[in-house]
């Protein structure tokens, strides 16, 4: 596998029904109002035929670490609600298998995201700095999870014709980008500092 191939195994759990989980997930067009916090901005290149199959999605999106991802989602199958699959093009290459099962009262959905990053950035650096990347994804997927159950809920409670006060889904990691630069310029002062010092104890010595 080359450095800069992923793949990611994601588990979530659900409150609900696996029809519930299904609705929004196929949901792709409405990806920027219900997960925010990755999905920035949504153009429908095609509208596809049958279950949606031949969809076509152009996204930017972004995780924790402040750089942007512009790919285009392609809905490739649909067995709705037990299975959908997906093809990324763009800074993405790869397929995404969502698979849903009724656990009791509880819906376990798994993601498995296999890509290859095309973006020069991931491409170039994937080498050294993979643990970063993959950490970005699962920070991705974890609000991903919030999301969606929020989501749920609140198709529920309309569906149900209940007022309910729930809190909005997390938006964009807006603030990494400066905590990222003011601790590499703390990185840096700090090895200043210890420069300083070990320079006067040799001078002192």
């Amino acid at each position: 596998m080359a450095s800069n191939d992923y793949r990611f195994l994601t588990l979530w759990t659900l409150d609900g029904t696996i029809e519930e989980a299904a609705e929004v997930l196929e949901d792709v067009e409405g990806l920027t109002q219900w997960w925010p916090s990755v999905y920035l901005a949504s153009i429908i290149e095609d509208k596809g035929g049958a279950k949606g199959i031949g969809k076509r999605i152009r996204l930017l999106t972004r995780g924790w670490l402040p750089y942007q991802l512009r790919w285009t989602l392609i809905v490739a199958a649909s067995e709705s609600p037990h299975r959908f699959g997906i093809e990324a093009e763009g800074d993405f290459l790869g397929t995404g298998i969502w698979g849903l099962k009724q656990v009791g009262d509880q819906a376990e959905i798994t993601f498995d995201w296999q890509v290859r990053a095309n973006k020069p950035l991931l491409r170039l650096l994937s080498f050294v700095l993979r643990p970063i990347f993959e950490a970005n994804h699962r920070w991705a997927m974890k609000q991903g999870e919030k999301s969606l159950r929020l989501e749920v809920r609140r198709r529920r409670a309309e569906r149900d014709g209940r007022l309910e006060r729930l809190p909005r889904p997390p938006g964009p990691a807006l603030y990494s980008g400066p905590l990222l630069f003011g601790g590499a310029i703390l990185l840096l002062l700090m090895a200043a500092a210890s420069k300083r010092r070990r320079a006067q104890v040799e001078d002192e010595a």
